[in-house]
This record gives C-alpha cells, structure tokens and sequence, in this order.
C-alpha cells in the first residue's frame, strides 16, 4: 500500500478549498482517507497543517504531494505562536 499525503477537494463550484489528507493512492482525490491533517484555502490564502502529525507520517513512509511539501515547508517557516503566560 502506498500511502499520499494530497489535497482533498471540497467547497462548492468556483470556491474550491482543499482538506490535506492522508491517503492510499489507489483512492480517488475525494474518495476514502485515512487521516485529515490540515486545510488550505488558495482564495483566502489560508492554510493549517499539523507538522507533528505530517512528519509521522512522512516518516513511515507517506509521499507528500508537490503542493503539500510546499505547504509543509511554508508552516516550517512561519514562526510559531507563542503561547501566553501561565498565572
């Protein structure tokens, strides 16, 4: 079984949005999946991707898409969010 990390269609005509989701890649782009790890929306420039989640399954094995690597190496980039201060 050769596991994909791609992109799922979603979203009505002309307004697509996109689930990243962890699949076979004998399914089809919006058939079964395994794991939904993040969304990407290209209209709003809106994108949220769970790294620990994506590195796992890279590292058993799963093959990104080009435009997951690109998401994944954007969100490696971007400063993380610093979490606020414990009273």
């Amino acid at each position: 079984m050769s596991v994909k990390i791609r992109l799922r269609r979603t979203g009505k005509l002309n307004s697509a949005c996109h689930r990243i989701v962890v699949t076979d890649s004998r399914n089809p782009r919006d058939g079964r999946f395994i794991e939904i790890i993040g969304f990407y929306d290209p209209r709003h420039n809106d994108e949220k991707i769970d790294l620990e989640r994506a590195k796992y399954w890279i590292g058993v094995g799963a093959q990104p898409s080009d435009t997951v690597k690109n998401i994944i190496r954007r969100a490696e980039a971007a400063p993380a969010p610093e979490a606020a201060p414990a009273e």
